[in-house]
């Protein structure tokens, strides 16, 4: 079966991170006969991604789009207008039987203008909760997003989700659509616990996110400072960046942590396994979240992750059996989950012991790449 898959989100030289979730599934699908290509594209007016050396390797594609969110209902035309010859050259050689779109916009867009072109089959990935683009995009240019997004959504073949929240968000929208989910999955011989074991006295709390504010790193930052006196130990890492970073770091010196407080930026994928690895506790209250890939990584290795109810994550983590839960934007309750699982070196154990059996019976990229290609097989039956 030959897959072309089309993306914004793609690793790069610069970020081998960015996209991972897109590109690591695609070498688990190729061993169960999955013949992929890929169109990894971003609009002229972003910095240039240069090819890194993720596997399989993309064919990066620059558009033109009207800059920012005006310009999100009609970015799919132009991406279908710039592969069209591409797509239908493939096609002529028997390169494609079906379109993997990631995101309803712009990909969806342009597989499903690529659909009435071609008659080539299309399925697209939702990954997170705004799958009308609403709360991204507002006014009338976000309702001409929906509209559109709504359209997609009815001539795909398949509306995959990450979670069942997802899920959820899409029918609420567009009722009629065929849904699936397929949870993403962690990789758990690059995400595995530390082969020396751990010390009790590591009292490192480690979390990784884009540095923006539905993160939840605010909240984080305030509940170390809240237990800081308890834990005299007590350590906060942050992997990520963004906008955030400047205000974080005032907030840090503001709340009397900056010496507890270590922000890390951006990791290669091998880095961030081995930070994990070294962490006590996972802990990311993002209170806007699909699922959530890290939170997967974490628990592969064996780590405590703490995630906010009400979120994608929840419906993998069983609250004190292999991971925790806590109230979004609430710093007593994350203050006090963080308290207790720091006291106990006993309880993060066996937490984290049954964390990893979660990923290896279920959760992994090859359970994740047999029920991507089950779906691909359903759209073309």
């Amino acid at each position: 079966m030959h897959v072309l898959t089309i993306t914004p989100f793609y690793p790069s030289a610069q970020d081998d991170g960015q996209g991972c979730f897109v590109s690591e599934p695609l070498l688990w699908t190729e061993r169960i006969g999955i013949d992929n290509r890929v169109l990894a594209v971003q609009p002229f007016y972003r910095d240039r991604a240069e090819p890194g050396v993720s596997n399989p390797k993309a064919n990066r594609v620059r558009y033109s789009s009207l800059p920012g969110a005006v310009g999100l209902p009609t970015a799919g035309t132009f991406l279908f207008a710039r592969v069209l010859p591409t797509v239908r050259r493939l096609q002529e050689g028997g390169a494609i039987d079906l379109i993997h779109a990631h995101s309803p916009l712009p990909c969806g867009h342009a597989a499903m203008l690529l659909n009435r072109e071609l008659g080539l089959p299309f399925v697209v990935t939702v990954h997170g909760l705004d799958a009308f683009s609403l709360n991204q995009v507002g006014g009338w240019v976000g309702k001409w997003c929906g509209k559109t997004t709504r359209k997609v959504y009815q001539f795909a073949k398949s509306v995959i989700c990450v979670s069942e929240h997802v899920r959820q968000r899409v029918l609420a929208g567009a009722p009629d659509c065929m849904t699936t989910v397929v949870y993403n999955g962690a990789d758990p011989d690059l995400f595995f616990p530390d082969p020396n074991g751990q010390s009790s006295a590591n009292m490192t709390v480690l979390s990784v996110g884009n540095l923006i504010p539905i993160k939840g790193h605010e909240v984080l930052m305030r509940s170390v400072a809240a237990i800081a006196d308890r834990h005299s130990r007590l350590r906060c890492e942050i992997v990520g960046d963004g906008p955030e970073r400047d205000r974080l770091k005032l907030l840090a010196r503001d709340l009397g942590i900056s010496d507890r407080v270590a922000f890390l930026g951006r990791q290669s994928r091998s880095a961030l396994a081995q930070t994990l690895r070294r962490a006590a506790v996972f802990a990311l209250p993002s209170r806007y979240e699909g699922l959530g890939c890290v939170y997967l990584e974490a628990m592969a290795c064996a780590k405590v992750a703490i995630g906010c109810r009400g979120q994608g994550i929840e419906e993998i983590i069983h609250h004190g059996k292999n991971g925790w839960l806590v109230a979004p934007d609430s710093v007593e309750d994350l203050a006090s989950g963080l308290s207790t699982l720091l006291e106990s070196f006993a309880l993060r154990e066996s937490i984290g012991a049954r964390a990893r059996r979660t990923i290896v019976e279920g959760l992994t990229l090859g359970h994740q790449a047999e029920q991507l290609v089950r779906v691909y097989r359903e759209s073309l039956a």
